[in-house]
Formats: structure tokens, C-alpha cells, sequence
């Protein structure tokens, strides 16, 4: 053996395994697996965040991914020459990525918030954690075989096993516990701090005699000021939070969370209007405002309840609004609301200034609550309904496009009666052309007669909708109101006859059909949306 250093032994001159203390290996493994699953978490709230903040999940996934596993492999090339010094070398790059990949959420909602460099900021804090997490692999292979001398195929074997297991534990904790127990930003913090302990702390201790008593204390203090600067920032992540996401937003916040489906943020003001104006935002969208959004669910409504209307079937719309509307006929007997998000209908119960506002819909005792995804929940459904409304966010994402697609349209005539109506909320015909006249030709071409309508929303500009029955053949359904409508403070008649003129600039369009496997409107929505 060299009479140099115990750090800086070759891989190949290992010492014997009675040094170390009684399990050694199993204690790296478990380092390996707590590594593996931070390391998936920062890759995960990375890509969240961004779907979050811009949209376009399946872009942000892929530059996410793509940068990642480009940097790794860079990573992995960079830390041949550390494995001599396998031990400080790779404690520290644990301290590290603990720092970085616990900070990246609040870096990149800050480059976001106030810099209004999100894209450069992600690819440049994706790489920097892609590269320290490459940086393991070498030298966790060099660390596995000094405890046992062993083939290098058994020790790969090891390795990757401990790693793959703890990615499978990573990727389920971030959505089901992470997230909605502490949140993006907190939950970063957390798995920054674990990974400081498992990288740093429980590899020095493994090797503490084969390490100088100065680089471990040395490394340890460094350990020790990642998980301060890692503590102080979490309990300074709420007031962060709140002050990064104000920039946002022109009115005060009065609500905000983040979900494991969403981020939800009412503000409120009189600045605008001289009258209150609590608005609704989802992922950055206004949703409602409250000064105006009788104008939209009053077109949405009740035109689709003018025939038979015992039993409502409503899809999305969890904010009780729509449901508001429905309840204001006598002879609804029961109406179902299917929302994804709990969280969004546990506010509109709770929340006193938007429970006033829907009229504490969801405590009228004909309603019923389902949180499930509606496509899946339509497969199931097993039941039929007089009418339907439809009011889903625009179809800015992947997972929003598939509930304007032809399946899902061919999903939902499983749950319609003959003469049912049904209407759907398509987007601006003004801003987005392409993305409304998409959606009206796919319900078109899912086997349903379909009327086009628009109104003017000051809030979201000029609106337009679809109302639509099943069958082929036959009129298109008429638009009309019921002769017991309730008193309205918008709609009536004459309106709603001016609502099926369109100008010549916004008239129909020749745009595909949006299905599962081309998901047309999708595209359409992202490029007509993209400059507002």
C-alpha cells in the first residue's frame, strides 16, 4: 500500500474489509437509495414547477429530461479524476447538490417572478444538478468496492439495484407526500437537507479511517451550513413564497395553494372596477372574475338547461359558480360535479368571500362531489343525465387536451339520454380562432348536431361556447332559453339570437378534429395564446 493518504487510494488497492465497521455495505447502499430518490425528486420539481409557471408540460418535461441526462453523462466524464479522492470528493458533491437541488425551486420561482428569465434560469439549474448527480455514479462504484472486495459486475449490480429502488421511492413520495404535505418549495428543502445527511454525513462516518480528521471536519462544517442555509430559507419559504408570487399578480392575494394538480390563487381589488373584484387564477389563468362572471355561466347554463333537466351532470367547474346556476331551477333533482382537484371545491365551501359568491352551491343537499379525472371517471359513469355542461380550462396542456378530444366526446354520449343537451366552454373565438372552431368541429365529428355561440365577457374578452345534442342527423339544436328561466342579468333571448352571428374574421375555420394521438387543439391553443 502506498504510504500516502487513505483518500487517495486507488480503487484497486482497497482497504481490507475489516476496517470498516459492521454494516458498511448496507449503510452505502442505503446512501445510494436516499441519493437516488432526492436526485428523482429535484428532476420532478423541476418539471412541475415549469408546467406550473409556463404550461406546456410535455415541453418541459422533455428539456427537463433532455438536460438532465445530458448533463449526467458530462458529470459522470468529470469525476474520473476525483475517484483517487473518492471519499472528500464525494461528500462533497453531495453537500453540493444538497444546496443546489434544495435551492432550485426557489431560485427558478424567483428568476420567474421577478427576473422574467424562467427558460435560461431551468436549463442552467437543470444542468448544474444533472452534473453533480452524474458525478455520483463513478464514485459510488469506487466507494462499493472498497468496502468489498468484489467483481465489478456484482458491485454494478448493487449499485444500480439500491438505485433504481430509491428513484421508484422518490417518484411516488414527491407526488403523494411531498407535495401536498410541504408544498414545491418546502418539500425542495427537505430532500436537500436529507441528501446533505446521506451524501455527507453517513458516507464521512463510513470512512472516517481513511479520511484526515481535517478534511472530515472540514467537510462536515460544510455539511453543516448547507442544512443552515437550508433550514433558515424554509423558514423564510412562506413569506419568499407569498412575496415572489405577488409579483405575479396586479391585485393583492387573498388565497394561494399549490396542489398536486394545480396552483390556485384568488386575488381581490376595487382598484379596477370601483366595485369588489375577486378573481380566480389556475396556473396562472384567470379563471373568473367576480364583477362579470354572470355573463359567462349564464351563457354556459342555461341555455343547455332549456329541455329536460332532472338530473346535471357537471364536468370541471369547481368553484361552485356553474353549480350556482343549475340549483336556481326548482325542478333539478340532482346534479353531479365531477373536479379533479379537492382542493378547488374545499374552497369554494370554505372560502367565505367565494362561498358568498356561488351561494354555498355545494351545501344544497341535491348536489354530489366526485374528485376523479373525467375521462376516466366517464368509462365508469354507468348512468345517464338530462344535460350536461362542460367547464374546463382551455386546453392549454396535454392533460387538458384529452378532454377536448373525439374519445372523450365518444365517452361522454355513454352518459347522455336521447334528447339531452349538453355545452361546452371552447375558448376566445377572438384570440383563439383556430383553438374554439377546433373544438366545435371535434364534437362535430364525435357524432353530435352542434350550435356555435359567442358573448362578450369584459374579463376575458369575446367568449364562445358550444352547444350540442347527440345523433348525426337531424336540426341543429336550437338556441333558446326555457320559459321558466329565472330572473337572468345578462341573457335572454335577444341576446342569445345575436350570440350565433359571428363576424367574418372569426367565422369558421378549416382545422383539424383533436384527438388522443393528434391532439390538434392542443397545438392551436399554445401558438393563438402565446403573445397574451
Amino acid at each position: 500500500m502506498s504510504t500516502t493518504s487513505p483518500d487517495r487510494v486507488a480503487p484497486d488497492a482497497a482497504p481490507p474489509a475489516a476496517r470498516y465497521p459492521r454494516g458498511a455495505r448496507f449503510l452505502l447502499l442505503l446512501a445510494v437509495f436516499i441519493c437516488a430518490a432526492c436526485g428523482l425528486v429535484y428532476e420532478l420539481a423541476l418539471t412541475a414547477l415549469g408546467s406550473y409557471l409556463i404550461g406546456n408540460s410535455v415541453m418541459q418535461t422533455s428539456v427537463v429530461i433532455s438536460v438532465m441526462v445530458f448533463a449526467m453523462g458530462i458529470g459522470s466524464l468529470a469525476a474520473k479524476p476525483l475517484q483517487r479522492r473518492a471519499v472528500g470528493s464525494f461528500a462533497l458533491v453531495e453537500g453540493l447538490l444538497a444546496l443546489t437541488g434544495g435551492l432550485s425551486v426557489l431560485v427558478l420561482y424567483v428568476a420567474f417572478a421577478w427576473l422574467r428569465i424562467y427558460m435560461p434560469a431551468m436549463v442552467v439549474v437543470t444542468f448544474a444538478v444533472g452534473l453533480l448527480i452524474g458525478a455520483e455514479i463513478p464514485l459510488l462504484m469506487t466507494l462499493l468496492q472498497r468496502i468489498r472486495r468484489q467483481e465489478a459486475g456484482s458491485a454494478v449490480a448493487d449499485m444500480f439495484a439500491a438505485d433504481y429502488v430509491g428513484a421508484l421511492v422518490g417518484g411516488l413520495c414527491f407526488p403523494l407526500l411531498l407535495l401536498p404535505a410541504f408544498g414545491q418549495l418546502k418539500g425542495a428543502l427537505i430532500v436537500g437537507a436529507v441528501n446533505a445527511v446521506a451524501g455527507v454525513v453517513v458516507v464521512l462516518w463510513i470512512f472516517r479511517r481513511e479520511t484526515r480528521r481535517a478534511v472530515r471536519a472540514g467537510l462536515l462544517a460544510g455539511a453543516a451550513a448547507v442544512l443552515t442555509v437550508l433550514g433558515g430559507v424554509y423558514v423564510l419559504a412562506d413569506d419568499i413564497e407569498v412575496t415572489a408570487r405577488q409579483q405575479l399578480y396586479r391585485d393583492p392575494i387573498v388565497h394561494a395553494e399549490t396542489t398536486p394538480y394545480q396552483d390556485i390563487v384568488v386575488t381581490r381589488s376595487t382598484a379596477f372596477t370601483g366595485a369588489p373584484d375577486m378573481r380566480l387564477f389556475l396556473n396562472g389563468d384567470l379563471q373568473f372574475s367576480s364583477v362579470d362572471e354572470y355573463r359567462y355561466h349564464e351563457a354556459l347554463v342555461h341555455p343547455a338547461l332549456s329541455g329536460r333537466r332532472a338530473s346535471v351532470l357537471i364536468l370541471g367547474g369547481g368553484d361552485g359558480l356553474a353549480l350556482r346556476e343549475v340549483l336556481r331551477y326548482d325542478d333539478v333533482e340532482e346534479v353531479t360535479l365531477v373536479d379533479l382537484d379537492p382542493a378547488m371545491t374545499r374552497l369554494a365551501r370554505t372560502f367565505e368571500p367565494l362561498l358568498a359568491l356561488n351561494g354555498d352551491a355545494f351545501g344544497d343537499p341535491r348536489v354530489t362531489a366526485v374528485h376523479a379525472d373525467a375521462f376516466n371517471w366517464l368509462r365508469d359513469a354507468g348512468r345517464r343525465f338530462d344535460a350536461v355542461l362542460i367547464d374546463f380550462p382551455d386546453p392549454d396542456t396535454a392533460a387538458l387536451a384529452k378532454l377536448y378530444s373525439v374519445e372523450f366526446y365518444h365517452l361522454l354520449a355513454h352518459v347522455l339520454k336521447p334528447d339531452s343537451r349538453v355545452v361546452v366552454q371552447g375558448g376566445s373565438p377572438f384570440f383563439a380562432p383556430k383553438s374554439y372552431w377546433s373544438i366545435a368541429r371535434t364534437i362535430g365529428e364525435s357524432g353530435y348536431r352542434t350550435t356555435a355561440y359567442q358573448v362578450d365577457v369584459p374579463s376575458f374578452g369575446n367568449w364562445g361556447f358550444v352547444l350540442a345534442v347527440p345523433g348525426a342527423k337531424g336540426p341543429n339544436p336550437p338556441l333558446r332559453l326555457a320559459p321558466d328561466t329565472p330572473h337572468l342579468r345578462f341573457l335572454d333571448d335577444a341576446v342569445l339570437r345575436a350570440a350565433t352571428v359571428f363576424p367574418v374574421d372569426r367565422r369558421p375555420q378549416d382545422v383539424r378534429a383533436s384527438t388522443l394521438m393528434d391532439p390538434a387543439v392542443l397545438e392551436y391553443t399554445r401558438h393563438e395564446w402565446q403573445n397574451y
